[in-house]
């Protein structure tokens, strides 16, 4: 009985323990699972709020025109997939829930349920959370703003209420909620680029508080460029994503892509766009250029200019806006404002009043006749100058009757200054050019063409050709382009100068193909054997003729920018026996065919920028070549016959590891030389004998070289020859040294690389009588120098990376001569030991008495700017301040002998800018 009981009660025992193991768990999983799962739910509204907060933050900066941070994007977008991943881990908790009560074996499931939960939404949670907390208020790129418009240089509509008006007119339809797409048209030259132009510039200065519809996020402009066959959708792409800070591909990517990113880019932003479309001569897919459609995008607009009202049309506009001529009274103000008060003298006035009556209102034709007439203050001018537009023949279209007479008539009006300057044929040469023109290659196609006087120096070819674009400018046939050194003729007036070339000029006198897309020159179709100008720039020609016909009057061949072309037929210049200009800048070609060297009458042989051409052909025959220019090129050896090329005036050749390979003597032989500019190709320098030669050129002018610094001890310490050059920059390095700056027209610098001074003291003292610019890097010896001689003409000195003692702050050097009595630019780059500019100047005796600008950078040991008192005072003719990234600097002014700082508006009463940078423990200024 016992052993039945002891059996019994033990089965019970053991069912309990397993009854136990059920209920107890299940009980604890059903109160811990709930709980922690409204714990999950409390943590992911807490990162849900965090992301919501952030993203207001990100999205009100990007509507004042800032750009979030790439790791803050991704953020937001890894907190939105985890929003996901808990709608659906709750739809399981929820089935979890639901079987709470039922049999143990649903504990198992609640366990992996929750296991889940925490393996794919608390770990991350967490994460999340600490790295949006992370972030603070660092959330933008630095930097980093994008201003709502750019400013657009034109002329402006003020004081003209016809134009005023219109622009009223435009903002209106800016607020109206039913108006997304605007057409703007008119006729050529009437005004409708400056029209909008001054829209923009409004946009950007408009106080949005009041008309709060104009606050578009940005104003994109876009300079519609005009179609041979169809427009060109990349360049219109290319345009919005650099005004947008997008990256496209704009030669080898499709559309589509290009598309793609920028409607992602405008569709995220929080404000509105304004998209102005300038200069439309085809209707444009808004869809296909990746603009959204303003009606799906609240508040967003787009404005288009067109000559023709179709176009507008095809687009789909909502309203358009025709611009009109200028009434009476207003197109009289205009040419009053471009021709001046001699139009009101009693004797001119009645003529005038008819020559601008003749203008019928076109702002073009009045700006253009009246400039042309500016200056001119005898009545037979005007009379006939009236007497000519009135004899102009009526052609069968609007643009010929009231645009190509009017600037036709200001043409033949150019002053005529004989055979030494042709402005006439400057100006039509000018349409050779697609758009911007740099100005020197324009100057040097016009000398070697002859329009600027057959024998005069270089420099006074370069001079007059500077005066000629200024007349130009000044007569609105040319103007100023956006891009640096560059002019550009308005469509309208390059429409006319072609014009005028091929209906007054010779037969086929230019044959203009620039800016066409053509893959080859045709024989045929392109070349003409009696063309005097053949232009294809810009159009991505990879193959020329191999037999090309002869072309005995053609003169420029301009086939830069073609950056397919890659090889030249061994006899294609055997085509061209009468030329002069050859221009190949911007090519791929990596050797020149034999066949130029018979090019007997060519004045100018330009191949900048053709950094895969490695040699030359024997050139000698070249005997009237003036003008060689091969900057950035990859030659390894100079040419043969260089010496024979006795009228060189200008030579820009790279150089490379070639300086042994200059023949001794070359530089003797060319005595016209003018201008000559060696830069460094990786690591090539020019040592002392050739430079000696080159100091005997009689008529050079301009010099940029590189010297060997271990060739300087044998050069000669006579340099009074530099007195009659007006530029140079003259390079001293080692032959490991790889550096190269940009030239400036202006300079007369010496440039010391890793150079020790106190070695070569006679030489450079020598030297630096004739420089007004003296830069220093990695240079030892220096201090000693500058403290024992004096250089009066020097006006700038930029130091870097050298080790200087400037020794304490005291007078020191005070009983000497300033050495640098008319410093004005002082420049310092990571320049250790530096502590301030006072002990600079006092410990080299320096006065400052004209220095006007101050830059310091990355020069660790500055700890004040200027101590202040006893015989040392703040410079009184500053004006400049830059300092960036100079770790220890804690104060500008320090009162000499006192540990109270000062900086107040009378210490340095003419400073104007100052720029700090990265200035973390400046305490005082």
């Amino acid at each position: 009985m016992d052993i039945l009981a002891n059996v019994i009660s033990g089965y019970i025992v053991e069912v309990g323990k397993f009854v136990c193991k059920c209920i107890y768990p299940d009980i604890e999983n059903t109160v811990h699972f709930s709980s922690n799962v409204e714990n999950l739910t409390k943590e992911m509204k807490t990162l849900t709020k965090l992301r919501d907060d952030i993203k207001e933050k990100v999205e009100i900066a990007e509507g004042e025109g800032y750009k979030p941070k790439a790791e803050v994007i991704k953020w937001i977008e890894d907190v939105r997939e985890l929003e996901n991943e808990w709608v659906t881990m709750q739809q399981n908790i929820a089935a979890a829930k639901t079987l709470i009560y039922r049999c143990c074996l649903n504990c198992s499931l609640r366990s992996e349920v929750w296991t889940q939960a925490q393996n794919s939404i608390q770990v991350k949670l967490c994460s999340l959370k600490n790295g949006g907390e992370s972030f603070g208020s660092n959330l933008m790129e630095e930097n980093y703003r994008m201003e709502k418009a750019e400013h657009l240089p034109g002329p402006s509509i003020k004081d003209q209420p016809a134009a005023r008006k219109n622009l009223d007119k435009i903002l209106e339809h800016l607020e109206n909620d039913e108006v997304g797409i605007i057409g703007v048209w008119g006729a050529g030259g009437i005004g409708k680029t400056t029209l909008v132009k001054n829209l923009n510039n409004e946009l950007k200065q408009i106080d949005v508080s009041i008309r709060s519809k104009l606050s578009f996020g940005v104003v994109i402009w876009v300079t519609v460029p005009k179609p041979e066959t169809q427009i060109d959708i990349r360049k219109v792409q290319a345009q919005i994503a650099k005004r947008l800070s997008l990256e496209v591909d704009t030669d080898q990517g499709s559309e589509e892509s290009n598309a793609s990113k920028i409607y992602q880019r405008l569709i995220k932003q929080k404000k509105s766009f304004l998209v102005i479309l300038d200069d439309v001569w085809e209707a444009i897919d808004l869809d296909k250029v990746g603009v959204p459609q303003p009606k799906d995008h609240a508040g967003s607009k787009v404005i288009i200019t067109s000559r023709f009202l179709d176009v507008c049309n095809q687009m789909k506009i909502d309203t358009e806006m025709k611009v009109y001529t200028l009434d009476e009274n207003e197109s009289w103000a205009l040419f009053i404002k471009n021709v001046g008060d001699v139009a009101n003298r009693k004797d001119i006035q009645p003529l005038a009043m008819e020559i601008a009556r003749e203008c019928d209102g076109l702002p073009l034709a009045v700006t253009v006749i009246g400039a042309s007439l500016r200056g001119k203050n005898m009545a037979e001018q005007w009379e006939d100058a009236l007497e000519s537009l009135r004899k102009s023949e009526p052609n069968a279209t609007y643009v010929r009757d009231k645009v190509y007479q009017v600037i036709k008539w200001s043409v033949d009006s150019l002053e005529q200054r004989g055979n030494r300057s042709d402005i006439q044929s400057c100006f039509l040469y000018c349409s050779l050019y697609p758009a911007s023109i740099p100005t020197d290659d324009l100057i040097h196609c016009w000398w070697a063409e002859g329009f600027l006087g057959e024998h005069d120096t270089y420099e006074k070819a370069y001079n007059r050709g500077i005066a000629v674009i200024e007349y130009l400018k000044n007569v609105c046939l040319l103007e100023e382009a956006h891009e640096k050194d560059c002019v550009k003729m308005h469509d309208v007036v390059r429409d006319v100068a072609k014009w005028i070339d091929n209906t007054f000029g010779d037969e086929h006198s230019s044959v203009i193909q620039a800016g066409i897309k053509l893959i080859k020159i045709s024989n045929v179709e392109v070349v003409s054997p009696s063309g005097k100008r053949l232009s294809f720039i810009t159009q991505g020609i990879w193959r020329l003729p191999v037999n090309c016909p002869e072309c005995p009057k053609t003169t420029s061949l301009l086939l830069q920018d073609n950056k397919s072309l890659s090889k030249i037929p061994d006899k294609f210049f055997l085509s061209f026996p009468v030329l002069r200009v050859l221009n190949l800048s911007y090519t791929r070609i990596t050797v020149l065919p034999s066949s130029v060297n018979n090019l007997g009458q060519l004045r100018a042989l330009i191949l900048k920028y053709c950094y895969e051409l490695k040699e030359l052909p024997a050139i000698g025959n070249l005997c009237n070549l003036q003008l060689l220019d091969c900057d950035s090129t990859e030659l390894c050896c100079l040419p043969e016959g260089m010496d024979k090329l006795t009228n060189l005036r200008l030579l820009n050749m790279a150089l490379g590891e070639f300086m042994e390979s200059i023949d001794l003597g070359v530089f003797h032989e060319l005595q016209r030389l003018e201008v000559l500019h060696l830069p460094i190709r990786h690591r090539g320098v020019v040592g002392a004998t050739s430079f000696d030669e080159i100091s005997r050129l009689p008529n050079l002018t301009s010099l940029l070289i590189y010297l060997d610094s271990s060739s300087i001890s044998i050069l000669k310490s006579d340099h009074t020859w530099m007195k009659r050059l007006k530029r140079f920059q003259i390079t001293v390095q080692n032959t490991t040294t790889h550096h190269e700056v940009p030239f400036n027209k202006s300079t007369r610098e010496i440039r010391l690389l890793g150079f020790d001074i106190s070695n070569n003291k006679v030489w450079l003292s020598s030297m630096l009588q004739f420089a007004s610019d003296l830069y220093l890097e990695e240079c030892m010896g220096l201090t000693e120098f500058i403290r024992n001689n004096s250089f009066d003409g020097l006006k700038s000195l930029y130091i870097k990376h050298c080790s200087c003692d400037f020794g304490p702050s005291e007078e020191g050097s005070g009983q000497f001569d300033d050495p640098l009595p008319n410093l004005e630019i002082l420049s310092f780059y990571s320049v250790d030991h530096l502590k301030s500019v006072s002990d600079f100047g006092h410990f080299l005796g320096l006065r400052f008495s004209k220095l006007r600008k101050l830059d310091i950078l990355f020069c660790s040991s500055l700890t004040c700017l200027f101590n202040v008192g006893g015989a040392f005072s703040v410079p009184r003719h500053l004006e400049e301040i830059t300092l960036s990234h100079c770790n220890h600097l804690t104060e500008l002014l320090a009162q000499f002998g006192s540990s109270q700082t000062t900086f107040v508006s009378s210490e340095i009463p003419r400073v104007r800018k100052l720029c700090l940078v990265r200035l973390t423990p400046l305490g005082t200024f």
